[in-house]
Formats: structure tokens, C-alpha cells, sequence
């Protein structure tokens, strides 16, 4: 069904970013601007783009249609066609929802986090233009289409995290996420160009790719789906990829809150969801992907159970969590994964959330120890957070158990016994980091008289919605075997995911397996940090504290191996070979020319002289060619 309504999703944001920038520019130029008019702007634009979505959701709900927008033709050569197209199915209607709802929540709590913040209009002008791209990602009927959005939200991550510019670190960051994500990019584009020459279709649009998808050879779709999935390593922060997203904490905690909950880490998730068709007819692929998404899980986990940065506690917690999502997709339970992306929105989005809300309390202060030993009384934030970190524990019912439950069962079901024993160890490290983190930061004894701290509405009532998700969501997805319609499943039918169909009695000692590790999880954080010495903090030495050294290492084999190769090209490729060469032609012209100039000097008896030579020169060639 064609609707003019789909584009303004996208345009509401869109139009949002441009005229805030162009306030913004105003306001530095000119005359000074409220940061009231910006907020405004900054916060209606995504509720428009949510009010829409919500309408065609209701619509397509009641009449089964999907919908569809073409703008225009933007390529046409020979037989090929690409069109900028929109597509408005269940998948896109599905993603658009809680990007546009959560994402909404996300601006509203910028404007307290920023509050008095120099750069506050540009700040939501890079704010709406990322909830833009992410919008063209998801709504995109083609993979050229979906990759204008794939390199938009690239950028905003730049532009987001760098955006203290004048501290040397962020830059660094913003330039390390960036180059990270051009690593994965290069992939996904080599991957779309071998689709298109594999199926010989005049249309690179996702339903021509799915009908012509059986023409070309297992080994090119292989190759294809290989190379894509390379895309979403660096996207959503996978091996090797991943080495980005912790230090994009450099950016203001709203970005970090919405590029962890709502945006660009979800994009890789999305994608192989979206080629769906793909990957269920290459396993070996697909089962790549899930072992892929289980060693990033435990990885994750183990690096984030000795870090002392709150930000970075949960950044790696959001890599881990992406992990599940991939084992979910790769085994080719979709909607399992998908719908772990929606229930980790919520509480992943209120966790960051909280943790700026303390961050803004403390002065800015990020050191989980140095948190606790000046504690601040803050009862709104710590009933979020605890509702968070519980949900994210996967302790029923609570929304993140249903769909981390979803996900290891179909791991076990699918006979992936490994992959299911990683993420049942992951979902024990899981508990263990984020409660070593909820004891320290809020119960764990400090000499500090707690008072009351003031934080700003627009702050903590987006926390309290959020926590309705993260207790409520699951439900959404309630499974059949307590009576549930598994709505989220129903509704995204059309990706042809698995089903959950073990036994009863497997389904139940599997719940109970899945309680009982995030329960032990629990306790072993519980008796080590509830009454831990916050004065006397952990070590930041050892190979889990840094990191497992990999951000050195990649430093060594890649960073510092480039620097040698570009020196030796510069140095001695270019100055001596190269520019050697050219120089030592030119030199030899120039002496060349200095020596015929000598004949060039302006004395007349000279050139008679030389004609007179010419001449005779001519007269001895006739002579000699005429036989006189």
C-alpha cells in the first residue's frame, strides 16, 4: 500500500537537525538563541516521527497491508534500476517504533544532561540528524538505500563522540570509531556489489534480491553473506571489530544512551534480520555469525567484570548483549534476536541514563569507587538502576530474561550445545558485573553524608518510563508455554524465523538453569562487593583490567606496522624513487638547456657563422644524394 506518511518518519527528525543547525549558526553569528527553542525542536520532531509510526503500526495491525513510498528514480543505467524507495513492512514498522519512542526519551533527557552547554543547539542539531539516519537504515527498500542511512549514522557517531573537540581523547575516539566502522563499511559494500553480480537482477530492492536470490551459486551467496556480516562486525561491535565502542564513551552520555539503545549498534542486528532470506539458505554462514555473537558475549563479560568506569562497564555489557542478539539471528531465530533488541532498548537506555545522572551529581566523576566514596542520595536513579541491572541479569519477570531465555533455548534446541554453555556462562558474568556495579555505586558502606541531590524532570521521567519497559517488555513476547500469544514473534512472522518447540519439561529445567546462574551471579557479587572497602579499590593492573591488551595489540600490528609502511613509501618510495627519478630527469633537462643557451647570445657574426655551417651542410647532402 502506498502512503505519503512513511517518508515524513524520516523527515520529522531530518527537518528537526536542520533547523536547529541553522539556529545554531544564528545564535553564534548573531544574536543569542534560547536553549528552550532548540529543546523544543529537538524533542517534537522525534515524537512526530514516533506519532506516525504508531498510526501505521495501528493501520497495519487492523488491515494486514505494508506499506511502501517511491520518491524517485535515483540511478537508472542500461537495465538497472535504484530507485529511492521506501518500505514500510512489519520488520521496519517493528525497528521504527521503539527507535523513534526510545530515541524521543533519549532527547528529552538531553536537555537536562546539557543543560547551560555551549554547544546545545548543535549538540540536538547531530542529535535528530543520527535518529534521522538510523530511520533511513531501517525503512530503506534497498541496500543502497539502507547504506545513505548506514553511513549517516557513521557520521553522527563521529560527530557525537569527538564532540568536545578541543580535549585530544575524544578526538582520538571520534577518529577511532570512525575508522573502525570504515573497516566493517568496506565489507558491507563489497558484500551488495557480489549480490547484485550473483543474481543478475536489474533491481537491487530486498524483495527482487529474495526472488532471484536462488540464481546465484552457494558459493558467491557464501561469499556475499560473509562479507556483509563484515559490516556488522564493526557496526555493532563485534570481533574483531569491536575495539570502538568503550572509548565512544568520550561522547556526552545522551549519545552514548542512544547509540547503545536505539541506533547504530542495532543496525548490524537489523541488517542480517533484513537479509533474512540470505542467511537461511547459507548455515555454515549463519552458524559463523552465532559463534561469532557467543565468543563477543563471554568476551565482553570477562573484560567488563574488572573495569572501574561506569561508562565503560556498560559499554561492554551493550557488546555482550549484541552478542545474544547475534546468536539468535545466526541460528536463524530472528525474531528471537530481534526482539532481544527491543527489550534491551529499555533497559539499556535507562542504564546509561541513570549512570549520567549520577555522572552530572558528581561532577562528572565516572570512577565507579570514586562514585561511591562521595555518594550522592538519589532515589529515583537508584530504583531505575536497580530495575535495570536486574532486567539485564535476566531475572523474571523482568524483560530482559524473556528474550535472553528466547535465545538460549533456541541454542539448545538447535543442538549448538557450546554455544549455549557460553551464553549460559556470560549470563552468570552478566549478573556478577552489573551488581558488582549496582553494590559499589549505591550499598556498598562510604563515610560520606548522603544528601538529597536535585535532578532536572527531563531527566529522571524519561527513567521512569523506561523502567515500565524494562519490567513490562517481555510480556510483549509472553511465550506459549505460560499461556502467551509470543505477539512479537506473530508479528514478525514474515522473516520465516524458528520456533522455540522443545518439550514443555525442557523448556521449564532450562528457565530454571537460566534463574539459577544469573541468581549465583548475584550472590558471588553480593558477598564480595556489598561491603566492599570502596577506599580501598581493585586493581587496575592485570590482563582483564586492560583489556586483554588488544587495543596494544592492534596498535602494534596495524597502527604502528601503517605508520613504518607510509614512512618507508614517503621517505623512500617517494623521496628517492619516485621524486629521485623525476628530479634527476629534470635536472639533466635543465643542464641540457643551459648548455644550448650558450649558442644563444646575441652575437650576429655567431649565427651568421652557424648558418654559413648550416648552409654548406645542405649543399654537402645534395651533393652527395645527387651523385655530382
Amino acid at each position: 500500500m502506498n502512503t505519503p506518511l512513511l517518508v515524513w518518519i524520516i523527515l520529522a527528525p531530518l527537518i528537526g537537525a536542520i533547523l536547529n543547525a541553522g539556529f545554531y549558526f544564528y545564535h553564534i553569528k548573531k544574536e543569542s538563541i534560547s536553549d528552550k527553542v532548540f529543546s523544543i525542536i529537538g524533542t517534537i520532531t522525534p515524537l512526530i516521527a514516533f506519532l506516525i509510526t504508531l498510526c501505521l503500526f495501528l493501520q497495519m495491525r487492523e488491515e494486514g497491508v505494508v506499506f511502501t513510498q517511491t520518491l524517485f528514480t535515483w540511478l537508472s543505467i542500461g537495465n538497472l534500476n535504484i530507485e529511492m524507495k521506501l518500505l514500510g513492512d512489519n520488520l521496519a514498522i517493528f525497528m521504527s517504533m521503539f527507535v523513534t519512542f526510545v530515541g524521543w526519551l533519549i532527547h528529552i533527557y538531553a536537555i537536562g544532561y546539557m543543560k547551560g552547554d555551549n554547544g546545545f543547539g548543535k549538540f540536538f542539531a547531530y542529535f535528530n540528524l543520527f535518529l534521522a539516519s538510523m530511520l533511513i537504515l531501517v525503512l530503506a527498500d534497498n541496500p543502497i538505500i539502507l547504506f545513505i542511512g548506514w553511513e549517516g549514522v557513521g557520521v553522527c557517531s563521529y560527530l557525537l563522540i569527538a564532540f568536545y573537540y578541543s580535549d585530544k581523547e575524544n578526538v582520538i575516539a571520534g577518529n577511532k570509531a570512525f575508522i573502525a566502522n570504515r573497516v566493517g563499511d568496506f565489507g558491507f559494500l563489497l558484500g551488495v556489489v557480489t549480490l547484485f553480480f550473483a543474481i543478475g537482477a536489474d533491481s537491487l530492492s530486498f524483495s527482487t534480491i529474495e526472488a532471484n536470490i536462488n540464481n546465484a551459486s552457494t558459493e558467491l551467496l557464501m561469499l556475499a553473506g560473509f562479507l556483509l556480516f563484515v559490516g556488522a562486525m564493526g557496526k555493532s561491535a563485534q570481533i574483531p571489530l569491536y575495539v570502538w565502542l568503550p572509548d565512544a564513551m568520550a561522547g556526552p552520555t545522551p549519545i552514548s544512551a542512544l547509540i547503545h539503545a536505539a541506533t547504530m549498534v542495532t543496525a548490524g542486528v537489523y541488517m542480517v534480520a533484513r537479509f533474512h532470506f540470505l542467511y537461511s539458505g547459507i548455515e555454515d554462514i549463519g552458524t559463523f555469525i552465532a559463534y561469532i555473537g557467543a565468543f563477543s558475549a563471554l568476551f565482553a563479560a570477562i573484560i567488563a567484570t574488572r573495569q572501574q568506569d561506569i561508562k565503560k562497564i556498560l559499554a561492554y555489557s551493550t557488546m555482550s548483549q549484541l552478542g545474544y542478539m547475534f546468536i539468535g539471528v545466526g541460528l536463524g531465530f530472528y525474531s528471537s534476536g530481534l526482539f532481544h533488541v527491543f527489550t534491551h532498548a529499555f533497559f539499556k537506555a535507562m542504564l546509561f541514563m541513570g549512570a549520567g545522572g549520577i555522572i552530572i551529581a558528581l561532577h562528572h566523576e565516572q570512577n565507579i569507587f570514586k562514585i561511591a566514596q562521595h555518594r550522592a542520595q538519589l532515589p529515583i536513579i537508584h530504583f531505575t538502576f536497580l530495575v535495570g541491572v536486574i532486567a539485564i541479569a535476566g531475572i523474571p519477570p523482568f524483560s530482559g530474561f524473556f528474550s535472553k531465555d528466547a535465545i538460549l533455548a533456541a541454542a539448545f534446541q538447535d543442538g549448538e550445545y557450546l554455544i549455549w554453555g557460553i551464553g549460559m556462562f556470560t549470563a552468570f558474568l552478566t549478573a556478577f558485573y552489573m551488581f558488582r556495579l549496582y553494590f559499589i555505586v549505591f550499598i556498598a558502606p562510604s563515610k560520606h553524608v548522603a544528601q538529597y541531590v536535585y535532578t532536572s524532570k527531563t531527566i529522571t521521567i524519561p527513567l521512569l518510563i523506561l523502567s515500565i519497559g524494562a519490567i513490562g517488555a517481555g510480556f510483549l513476547n509472553f511465550p506459549a508455554i505460560f499461556g502467551g500469544s509470543a505477539f512479537v514473534d506473530t508479528w514478525l512472522s514474515q522473516l520465516n524465523s524458528q520456533k522455540i518447540h522443545l518439550a514443555h519439561s525442557t523448556e521449564y529445567i532450562l528457565m530454571a538453569a537460566s534463574i539459577l546462574v544469573a541468581v549465583a551471579g548475584i550472590v558471588v557479587a553480593y558477598k564480595k562487593y556489598a561491603k566492599f572497602d570502596i577506599y580501598n579499590p581493585e586493581n587496575e593492573e592485570g590482563i582483564i583490567a586492560n583489556k586483554f591488551y588488544v587495543d596494544e595489540f592492534y596498535d602494534k600490528v596495524f597502527v604502528q606496522t601503517s605508520k613504518k609502511v607510509s614512512t618507508f613509501i614517503d621517505k623512500v618510495v617517494d623521496d628517492k624513487i619516485i621524486d629521485g627519478f623525476i628530479m634527476t630527469v629534470c635536472n639533466e633537462f635543465v643542464s641540457f638547456g643551459k648548455k644550448v643557451a650558450t649558442i644563444q647570445n646575441a652575437n650576429v657574426r655567431f649565427y651568421a657563422a652557424f648558418m654559413l655551417v648550416g648552409m654548406s651542410c645542405i649543399f654537402v647532402y645534395l651533393y652527395i644524394s645527387l651523385g655530382l
